[in-house]
């Protein structure tokens, strides 16, 4: 392998929901597999570069399989390196670890016999890794890429291309979604190929969605904000109806999601150090605003009131998880915010808005104060309605059931005028756009574009 080279054949640019690469076709003069580079931004004399070598799985890449973490690791990885504005993801024809599609699905039917996936391999006569990083390592030098960090699991694949002479700086980790399809096949990597793989104690995981890796990248979106801004990166979401209902008409609260729709917004809920929303919702609701359905890590409540009409016999004040923080106008009533705080509230108070309500920058810098890094906005319609007037959002979550209420609409006007003309750029809109199917549900995500910013 000393001798490989390889050539560039031909490369085009390759927009995608994530950002825009370059794709870039290589022969080499091993063999004649067409292997690929998508790069993001420029990369050439640069230092540790993110990095990808992904080796090539019909079955997960392209179908969604949930037989493995293959698609998964290839969706997280282009969205990682896209969210950087620079990187490569080299996208290598070794299909099955190099075995080959057929004997890779031959090697499938022993495992649904009750063999592990080394023992597969070698009992069709193949290694349990049959994989090279010679071109890899040959395509990051046509690339001028100085050094990386390798988005890998797998130390063998940092020792072969270390082997090549790619300088690699650091290793950054691909964590799996575990579910009941991959679970022996992941601890078989754990344990038996020296993958790099926290995988908790092997007690039956429940099937997720193998291509459900945002919780992850927006965990490391948050950190980043954090460290930049000093003030809470926002998540707004809600659950709606086909014709953007999230309440009966009367305005009674409706079970609008459906449960595997719920166990994601509770993993989200999670995620964050807060959650909000505005004592209108409280009222009618008594939310417990908390983390549930096997989530351990609650967020503080926070509850914008700037009249303080907060009830001393609201659940949250009750419930499991942090006791909430109420944000209210200045000089509130001494004897309610005596009750309330007797009770574990904490009341905060913050200049009015010019236009009324609470001031968001003072709350998002007092929540910055306080160490909140991450808060979901939840409603309701009006709270939601002034963050994204605001321009106060970082990303969306939404999520659509397939049914039709004709009831309270979840947004109100979220332009200053209502003189657009009808004129689509008016309108804030959603970029770098994910879709997901939770059971019945549709959840829609992305990073809100307003139309004085550049896009």
């Amino acid at each position: 392998m000393g001798t490989l080279s390889v050539r560039r054949l031909t490369g085009t640019r390759i927009p995608t929901a994530d950002g825009e690469f370059t794709l870039t076709l290589y022969e080499n003069s091993e063999d004649d597999k067409d292997h690929l580079a998508l790069v993001c931004g420029d990369v050439e004399g640069k230092d540790d570069v993110l990095v990808r070598a992904h080796s090539e799985c019909f079955t997960g890449d392209v179908l969604g399989s949930l037989r493995c973490d293959c698609g998964e690791q290839l969706d997280t990885s282009i969205r990682r390196v896209a969210e950087e504005g620079q990187g490569v993801i080299l996208y290598l024809r070794q299909e099955g670890r190099g075995i080959g599609l057929k004997s890779k699905l031959k090697a499938y039917n022993l495992q649904d016999e009750g063999y592990d996936t080394v023992e597969a391999n070698r009992m069709l006569g193949h290694g349990a890794d049959e994989r090279d990083y010679a071109v890899a390592a040959r395509i990051l030098e046509d690339l001028s890429v100085s050094s990386v960090r390798l988005l890998t699991n797998n130390p063998g694949k940092i020792e072969d291309l270390t082997e090549y002479g790619i300088e690699i700086t650091k290793r950054a980790p691909l964590e799996p979604h575990v579910n009941r399809h991959n679970e022996d096949y992941l601890r078989t990597k754990a344990n038996r190929m020296r993958h790099a793989l926290d995988l908790g104690p092997a007690n039956g995981h429940a099937q997720s969605n193998a291509h459900d890796n945002s919780l992850q990248a927006l965990e490391q979106r948050i950190e980043r904000h954090f460290d930049e801004a000093g003030t809470p990166f926002v998540t707004l979401t809600y659950a709606q109806s086909l014709d953007g209902s999230i309440a009966s008409s009367s305005g009674t609260p409706l079970p609008i999601s459906g449960e595997e729709a719920l166990d994601f917004t509770h993993r989200l809920r999670a995620l964050h150090d807060g959650i909000l929303v505005g004592i209108g919702t409280v009222l009618a609701d008594d939310p417990r605003l908390n983390a549930r359905r096997g989530q351990e890590d609650h967020p503080t409540p926070i509850v914008l009131d700037s009249s303080l009409r907060f009830p001393a016999d609201a659940r949250l004040l009750h419930c499991d998880g942090p006791p909430p923080l109420i944000f209210t106008a200045p000089d509130p009533d001494p004897d309610r915010r005596e009750e309330l705080e007797a009770q574990g509230a904490t009341v905060h108070e913050l200049p009015c808005a010019p236009t009324g309500g609470v001031c968001l920058d003072a709350l998002l810098n007092a929540l910055g104060n306080r160490g909140i890094t991450s808060m979901m906005v939840e409603g309701g319609s009006q709270i939601l309605t002034t963050f994204l007037r605001e321009q106060r959002v970082h990303r969306v979550i939404v999520t659509m059931a397939p049914m039709f209420v004709g009831g309270t609409s979840a947004l109100g006007p979220v332009t200053e005028t209502s003189d657009e003309g009808g004129d689509p750029g008016a309108f804030p809109r959603l970029t770098n756009m994910q879709k997901r199917w939770y059971g019945d549900d549709l959840i829609l995500e992305g990073d809100p574009v307003w139309p004085s910013s550049d896009s």
